[in-house]
């Protein structure tokens, strides 16, 4: 779903209300949970969190004027969507992660490099992304991201 929205707020308000429901409990448990230190945003027309650039003044490598993304959030045609870079530049995490979605549901998750779709959105674990968004601070997210973008 494309949507050309400026904030958050206009973001959820132009979904579906099944949708809008559903994605403002994702907003509220991530912001519930994420370490002091992320800033919530629009980018990438979804709903991110980033190292802002007062903390990270390099901003992300691909464009330097974009802050440092970390989570973003979104719904798609057929899916929402919870993206997590942390999870894609360490192994750890994602281990951590798979493990602990099966004490959620006995599927495996339909995942892509970093993010974790929800065609069921009734079936979305909550207190699991809540816990995933509170396993990295903004310096640690930032010190494994430098150690991801050295090596290439």
């Amino acid at each position: 779903m494309k949507n050309d929205s400026l904030t958050p707020d206009d973001y959820i308000s132009n979904l579906p209300e099944d949708r809008q429901l559903k994605l403002q409990k994702l907003r509220e448990v991530i912001k519930q949970n994420l370490p002091k230190g992320f800033e919530e945003t629009m980018n990438y027309g979804m709903i991110g969190y980033v190292v802002p650039h007062s903390i990270y003044p390099d901003g992300y490598h691909c464009d330097p004027s974009m802050p440092l993304p970390f989570i973003n959030i979104a719904s798609q045609k057929n899916h929402i969507t919870v993206y997590h870079l942390g999870m894609y530049a360490q192994p750890k995490l994602l281990e951590w992660f798979l493990d602990e979605f099966k004490k959620f549901s006995p599927k495996k998750p339909n995942m892509g490099k970093s993010c974790i779709r929800f065609s069921k959105t009734q079936e979305i674990p909550y207190q699991l992304i809540g816990d995933l968004a509170s396993k990295l601070k903004p310096l640690e997210w930032i010190a494994i991201y430098e150690s991801q973008t050295r090596k290439k």
